[in-house]
């Protein structure tokens, strides 16, 4: 008899990233650090990321500090405009810069700024991933706006909020 998987148990490779960019007191790095492990030792290959300030950056940072032992996984940097980072603190220009050159992809999804932009960011990410992790604490916004078209058009995929 084959035993059929159930959702949980569906093999995942992808995962995404969504978060704030102002991170509050309760952020925990070393929380978001074991749950991006436990997606590696799942089986997670591939996470796409946002590239905004605070939590896309930190996640992103740390997914490619874990290449060194696990050179199987790749970090997709999903910009959603060039010079996104414009706006950044000169530090984050170059944490930014940094990440982009040593990223596995970088897909950028228009040339310019337009109003709904992020958003179409947001949903390339969440329709190609198997998982998405969030760092979600306010009710409005483009994190919640993420959670929810994941949370709505994917029900039988998980959300780990952190």
């Amino acid at each position: 008899m084959i035993k059929q998987l159930t959702i949980k148990e569906k093999e995942i490779k992808t995962c995404a990233f969504t978060g704030h960019r102002e991170l509050e007191e309760d952020f925990s790095l070393p929380l978001m650090k074991e749950k991006i492990n436990e997606m590696v030792k799942k089986g997670v290959e591939i996470f796409y990321n946002g590239m905004a300030k605070g939590f896309d950056l930190i996640s992103a940072e740390f997914v490619l500090s874990l290449k060194s032992k696990n050179p199987n996984i790749k970090l997709i940097a999903c910009v959603p405009f060039y010079g996104q980072e414009k706006f950044f603190s000169e530090e984050d220009k170059k944490r930014y810069q940094t990440v982009l050159k040593k990223a596995d992809e970088v897909v950028y999804l228009s040339e310019k700024y337009y109003k709904g932009c992020m958003h179409v960011r947001n949903r390339y990410m969440a329709e190609r991933a198997d998982v998405l992790i969030a760092y979600c604490k306010k009710q409005t916004g483009g994190t919640m706006y993420t959670v929810n078209y994941f949370q709505k058009n994917y029900p039988e995929k998980e959300v780990i909020f952190l």
